[in-house]
């Protein structure tokens, strides 16, 4: 079933549930949406703010439902409002008045990468004007609330259900990931980075199951390097409490033109690629919860 949440006339993100038996693995993409605001106003063009997208990563990876699993992806561009950070992660700089409430501004922010993007790249600014403090207000409450409140009741009703969760945080980052970043690397980015927060957001075995099976199918992969995992995985990863969260990046030139956002020849064979991951974690997921079904 796909479901569409509508807000003012606007659709903030697409959830799509299981057409097979379910398993106890929910899945989203925060910063694959293309739909881009009539109010967002802002001064560079179109094609530069694109850069920020992860474009068809929800496309990828959507035969999630069709092995039991659950899968969100936001509509909204992610320079629009990042709903992989948390809501007081915010450069009170580019607001037009104080925030009403007190803020915390990361090393993301720093960089110009919040809450709210300030910048495109390093050196262009994505607005010629201060945003003002009721605008900002408008995104948190059209897009970053109500993705998040999908993101949290289907990650609670899996682990009522099944008693624990596994969560795929799904993500593509540019082959220039480190200069992004400023990064000094001495190493090619792989083709995949597998982010835990260093160990602490997810079971081994599951991250172990995932890069065997990427390495199978001819993909190099790092973990945690360059990308650890940021709100998302640190909120709802607690394997303590059997809550398993792990961010996946993919790079983006092994499926698709960096410049033009368009598929690339490779696209299919990274997709069915994709479907045999599901497949395995399906399997493994089926051998640690309550579904047992033949694999």
């Amino acid at each position: 079933m796909n479901m569409e949440h509508l807000h003012g006339g606007s659709s903030a993100f697409t959830l799509r549930t299981p057409v097979a038996p379910s398993i106890p693995l929910v899945c989203d993409s925060p910063h694959s949406g293309t739909t881009y605001p009539d109010d967002f106003g802002h001064a560079v063009p179109r094609a530069l703010l694109r850069a920020a997208e992860d474009t068809h990563v929800e496309a990828l990876w959507q035969a999630a439902p069709d092995v039991g699993a659950t899968l969100l992806a936001a509509h909204f561009p992610r320079s629009y409002i990042d709903a992989n950070r948390t809501l007081d992660d915010l450069d009170p700089e580019l607001l037009d008045a104080p925030w009403p409430t007190p803020l915390a501004p990361s090393e993301k922010t720093r960089l110009g990468y919040g809450l709210i993007w300030r910048n495109v790249n390093a050196t262009t600014p994505i607005y010629a004007r201060k945003l003002p403090v009721a605008e900002v207000q408008r995104r948190i409450t059209r897009c970053y609330q109500p993705y998040h409140t999908a993101l949290a009741t289907a990650i609670e009703q899996t682990h009522a259900r099944f008693g624990a969760v596994w969560h795929l945080n799904l993500h593509s980052m540019p082959n220039n990931a480190y200069e992004r970043l400023q990064i000094q690397n001495t190493h090619p980015l792989a083709d995949f980075v597998l982010g835990d927060r260093d160990g602490t957001t997810c079971e081994p075995a599951f991250v172990d199951l995932v890069e065997r099976e990427l390495k199978a199918r001819g993909y190099t992969v790092a973990r945690n390097d360059p990308y650890k995992g940021v709100q998302l995985i640190a909120h709802i990863g607690q394997p303590g409490r059997q809550r398993h969260s792990m961010q996946v990046e993919i790079r983006r030139p092994i499926y698709m033109d960096e410049t033009s956002r368009e598929r690339n020849a490779q696209f299919g064979t990274v997709q069915r690629d994709l479907t045999g991951v599901l497949q395995a974690i399906a399997c493994y997921l089926r051998d640690h919860s309550a579904v047992r079904q033949e694999c």
